[in-house]
């Protein structure tokens, strides 16, 4: 009998799984995969570096939401707006979705602007 009779075929996610049953392996797949997402996420500390993230001007924004560019520039530099408000600009800046995500006792809460927003015109 060859070493090829004798190999038997294992499917990917069971052999993963195997793998993950180990409470070590599986705890240095969880920080790999939290320092991987760290590194993909992003860090805005005003609205404008997140309509520059999405290549747009504060006029091409000002056109998305009806308003003037003056309404744009105010709108970027406030400390404190609506959520609704916040929701409209982050669209307009070609946002996919927005939330806001919030760690209550050791649990991470997300809040779902789009759902808000949506919600409140109803």
């Amino acid at each position: 009998m060859t070493e090829s009779e004798n190999t038997t075929f294992v499917h990917g996610n069971e052999h993963l799984n195997r793998l993950l049953s180990d409470p070590e392996l599986a705890a240095e797949v969880a920080q790999a995969n939290e320092a991987a997402e760290e590194m993909d996420r992003s860090y805005a500390m005003n609205l404008a570096m997140i309509r520059k993230a999405g290549q747009m001007t504060q006029v091409e924004v000002a056109r998305k939401l009806g308003v003037g560019q003056g309404v744009v520039s105010r709108l970027e530099n406030r400390n404190d707006m609506l959520l609704s408000t916040l929701y409209d600009y982050l669209m307009a800046t070609g946002a996919d979705s927005a939330s806001i995500v919030v760690t209550v006792h050791g649990s991470r809460i997300e809040l779902d602007l789009g759902q808000l927003r949506h919600s409140h015109l109803q």
